[in-house]
């Protein structure tokens, strides 16, 4: 069976089951789109179909945008992967590490042994955990009424370290600082930043924090699964007046617009024939920065927003500036060296330099890593190499 019937076979049963509302995908190699998709509809009750230019909340996949945007002032001179990065955002001068609570559940904590730098934050080294994998940071946020980072409160920032910078991997709140650190050297807010140095020139007209009414109109609807597996549509929304722009998870956008991002990875940076990131920068963020630390599972303690999360059990993992990288083959067919991430509402891309090929799933279903919504991504990159042998 060809790819693109392949393809369209998988996202007609998925969501003809209800495993999934709705889904848009999208495959890329380097000079062009091979396939592109839409099933379902973007709201349980609701007619409206999801479509190819539909707009999701691509949440983490933010993260990937803002570490080639923090790479851009690394190129610039602007900023340095190893200095300090007290000296650029005075906040993270104090940030200390947790160490335990006391008798009245209060916070131990203490400073941290080393400075933290750009290269923690683009690593996931830095020490920050998340509200939704650790219970440790949960126990903090009840003690001193921390809200959830999704607020975009600049409160929700003040969470300490879990231990102390370059220690280990742990997925946190890193990147939500890394857009802290951008706007303090570029002196706007993250959005503009993003927009003018990379979305523009990538021609990700439809990515934003900030809902356009174009992008309204063409919007889909986070939706829950219950613990009886039932799909129900929710209000969820990023806030559209944020103290902080969510460099972590904010974004809004289509699988068009990412996969715009992922062939200019595939392409060494260039877009279109021009340069938009150096080649050096994505040799950063194809190549593995933490050494023989490894990715670990990341393990709930918000279950109706997370199950446990490991992608591909059994292979080891490193992560790069920006992206998961494995270092085995996948059962899937992504070779050693493919590059992914995703998002809270089971959205996923991956990236394979060896190959040139990649691909982006959008669908809006919570919990992250779906019964569902993950094993349907998993089948459509199987697919895709499938139909490469």
């Amino acid at each position: 069976m060809k790819l693109a019937a392949r393809l369209d076979t998988l996202l007609r049963d998925a969501t003809g089951r209800g495993a999934v509302p709705g889904v848009v995908v999208a495959v890329t190699d380097r000079a062009q789109t091979l396939y592109e998709g839409a099933c379902g509809v973007r709201r349980l009750g609701d007619a409206a179909p999801m479509r190819v230019d539909t707009v999701t909340w691509i949440a983490s996949m933010t993260k990937a945008l803002v570490s080639a945007a923090a790479l851009q002032l690394v190129e610039q001179g602007r900023l340095g992967l190893d200095d300090p990065l007290g000296t650029v955002v005075p906040a993270l001068a104090a940030v200390r590490v947790l160490t335990g609570f006391d008798d009245g559940g209060q916070p131990v904590t203490r400073a941290p042994s080393n400075p933290l730098t750009l290269r923690h934050l683009l690593t996931h080294t830095s020490g920050f955990g998340y509200e939704y994998w650790s219970a440790a940071i949960q126990r903090v946020r009840k003690a001193e009424a921390i809200p959830g980072i999704a607020t975009c409160q600049d409160k929700a920032l003040s969470t300490p370290l879990l231990f102390d910078p370059g220690e280990r991997w742990e997925y946190g709140i890193g990147t939500d600082w890394l857009g802290k650190v951008i706007e303090a050297v570029d002196g706007r807010r993250l959005g503009l930043v993003l927009r003018e140095n990379l979305l523009a020139p990538l021609g990700m007209a439809d990515t934003a924090f900030r809902l356009s009414p174009a992008m309204q109109e063409r919007l889909a609807t986070v939706h829950r699964r219950d613990r009886e597996g039932v799909l129900q549509a929710s209000e969820i929304r990023v806030p559209q007046e944020p103290e902080f722009e969510m460099g972590g998870g904010g974004l809004y956008g289509t699988a068009g617009d990412y996969l715009r991002f992922v062939r200019m990875i595939l392409n060494e940076g260039r877009s279109g024939g021009q340069p938009v990131l150096a080649p050096r920068s994505v040799a950063a963020m194809t190549g593995n920065q933490i050494g023989a630390l490894p990715v670990t599972p990341l393990r709930t303690v918000l279950p109706t927003l997370s199950n446990d999360v490991d992608f591909f059990p059994g292979i080891a993992k490193g992560f790069t500036f920006g992206f998961q990288i494995n270092l085995q083959a996948t059962p899937t067919g992504l070779p050693a060296g493919g590059l992914m991430w995703a998002g809270l509402a089971n959205t996923y891309f991956w990236i394979d330099p060896a190959s040139g090929i990649g691909g982006v799933f959008l669908s809006q279903v919570l919990p992250f890593a779906d019964t569902e919504a993950l094993p349907l991504f998993l089948a459509i990159q199987q697919a895709v190499y499938d139909a490469r042998r």
